[in-house]
C-alpha cells in the first residue's frame, strides 16, 4: 500500500519477529520490542482503567493502538506492526485493513 514504509509481526514473548520493508535487522528488532513494550503498557492501563471506572463500560480488551510522530506513525493490530509515512500513508486505510485481517487474532498476551 503507498505509504507503508514497513510491516511485520512480533511476538508477545521473546525476541521473535519477521518484518519487510524499509527497515533493517536491528531496526526491526527495536521495533519489535518497543511494539511488545507498549502493547503490555497499554493492556496494564486499560485494566488499571476499567477496575477505577466501575460505573462506565469496559475499555478491554485493547485491540490495537497508533503513535503518530512528526513524519512517522505506527500502527499496531494483535502482534502485526505498521510504519506509515505521515505524508503518504493512508492512516484510516490501513487501520481498516489491519483491523480486517486480524479480526480473529487472540486478545491473550500469551499464546
Amino acid at each position: 500500500m503507498p505509504g507503508v514504509l514497513a510491516a511485520g509481526e512480533y511476538a508477545y514473548h521473546g525476541d521473535q519477529y519477521t518484518y519487510a520493508g524499509e527497515l533493517d535487522e536491528e531496526q526491526a528488532r527495536q521495533a519489535s520490542v518497543m511494539c511488545r513494550a507498549t502493547t503490555l503498557a497499554i493492556h496494564m492501563q486499560t485494566d488499571m482503567l476499567d477496575t477505577l471506572s466501575r460505573h462506565s463500560a469496559p475499555l478491554g480488551p485493547v485491540k490495537s493502538w497508533v503513535v503518530r510522530g512528526p513524519r512517522t506513525t505506527v500502527c499496531v493490530v494483535a502482534h502485526v506492526f505498521c510504519f506509515l509515512d505521515n505524508e503518504t500513508g493512508p492512516l484510516n486505510e490501513v487501520l481498516e485493513l489491519m483491523q480486517r485481517a486480524l479480526a480473529n487474532e487472540s486478545d491473550d498476551l500469551i499464546y
